[in-house]
């Protein structure tokens, strides 16, 4: 196991997680997922590549599954108590019918019905499969033909897309490394991720498209990147290109990993001539009075489970960068993020902002009058949030 994944296993643990929801009921989660290895003998045989695979979980959002299965999502107003409901995003080239499906509860998509530390067994690997089966994870969703050709004789189709889809659209912990990146929102912001994603669904939802999975042009990242787009965190990324063009930049999971706890954390916040020369940034500001960096964006690390009878977790499970091996910076920016507590500790992380706010004030001279309203009203608002979350803390301990 290298050096970052054991320094990600100490620190990337959840911090304050009892009480993060209660301060940001309103989240995105984007995860880059390892490559997954299924023990031989252990059911169908199974494995992924090194490049990995992606989820994106929303807090505060409920899937509405009344169209026959069909998944849409719902955004909790305020009186239902959004913090403690939540729905992932799972995008996997079977789906023919669908660019995305929708599993309810952060616990159920990243660990299956297992307890904290409970090991993955026969029992309740076959037990996460039934609740899956019960939550109707799959109904209404079809899958390509040319996935179903291995399906063993007597098991039904049924049986068959849930055992292609566990580890993979839920349960993804049970043979995958998951590195997290968590981003609060509010819930005008939230609306816009969850209108999206259902505005992408809906050609396939009425039949008039069929999905089809495109490594460069569309695939599980170009979902979750432009979702997040709709929330002022980023520019799109732009799908359908001309796939020569595409293949020599094209989004991957682990570079996403570090693009957004890097968006999210480290935008110039003392640096306004430099912060505003970003369109998005400026965009941002002024439709959502926010900026893509702020308080409460955290990183967090989830190992595979063990002890595990099904999966091999125990050689380390590869997850590469699309960079280069020896001089690219993505590799250093990881590092530098599990060194810092500001990245994985809730206290660390609000304390930062709370100082980078105190300063940034005094910068505002170099902000254009039609930007420093906003700009203002942010410090204001989110220093303001930061320190009081951090005296609830203090009190709390």
């Amino acid at each position: 196991m290298d050096n970052i994944t054991n320094r990600a296993r100490e620190l990337g643990k959840h911090p304050d997680q009892d009480n993060y929801a209660s301060f940001f009921p309103y989240y995105a989660e984007f995860s880059a997922l390892s490559e997954f290895r299924k023990k031989p003998g252990v059911g169908i045989e199974l494995s992924s590549g090194i490049g990995g695979h992606s989820v994106l979980y929303l807090n505060g959002v409920k899937v509405d599954r009344t169209a026959n299965g069909y998944p849409l999502l719902q955004v909790c107003g305020e009186d239902e108590s959004p913090a403690t409901v939540g729905a992932g995003i799972s995008v996997n080239e079977h789906y023919r019918n669908a660019n995305w499906i929708a599993i309810e509860g952060r616990d159920f998509f990243m660990r299956g019905t297992l307890g904290v530390g409970e090991p993955l067994t026969h029992e309740n690997y076959l037990h996460t499969q039934e609740q899956a089966k019960a939550f109707g994870i799959l109904d209404g969703i079809e899958f390509h033909s040319q996935f179903l050709n291995n399906k063993p004789r007597g098991m039904s189709t049924q049986d068959y897309m849930y055992e292609l889809s566990i580890a993979t659209d839920f349960a993804v912990r049970f043979g995958r490394d998951a590195y997290c990146a968590r981003v609060p929102l509010d819930r005008e912001q939230m609306e816009a991720v969850v209108n999206y994603l259902n505005m992408l669904n809906h050609p396939y939802r009425e039949g008039s498209k069929q999905y089809t999975w495109k490594l460069f042009n569309d695939n599980c990242v170009h979902v979750a990147h432009n979702a997040l787009a709709q929330a002022g965190i980023w520019p799109a990324w732009p799908t359908g290109q001309w796939a020569v063009r595409a293949a020599f930049r094209f989004p991957v999971p682990k570079n996403t990993f570090v693009d957004l706890v890097l968006r999210t954390n480290d935008l110039p916040l003392t640096d306004a001539k430099s912060l505003l020369t970003d369109a998005n940034v400026r965009s941002s500001l002024l439709r959502w009075g926010s900026l893509p960096t702020k308080p409460g964006a955290l990183t967090i690390f989830e190992p595979a489970i063990l002890p595990n009878d099904i999966y091999d977790v125990y050689r380390n499970l590869k997850l590469i960068f699309y960079d280069n091996p020896f001089w690219g910076p993505y590799r250093f920016h990881l590092k530098r993020i599990f060194k810092s507590l500001r990245y994985t500790q809730l206290r660390d992380n609000l304390t930062h902002f709370v100082d980078i706010y105190s300063r940034a004030q005094y910068f505002q001279k170099h902000i254009e009058e039609d930007l420093r309203e906003c700009y203002n009203a942010h410090i204001i608002r989110f220093r303001g949030e930061a320190s009081r979350i951090l005296r609830y803390l203090e009190e709390a301990t």
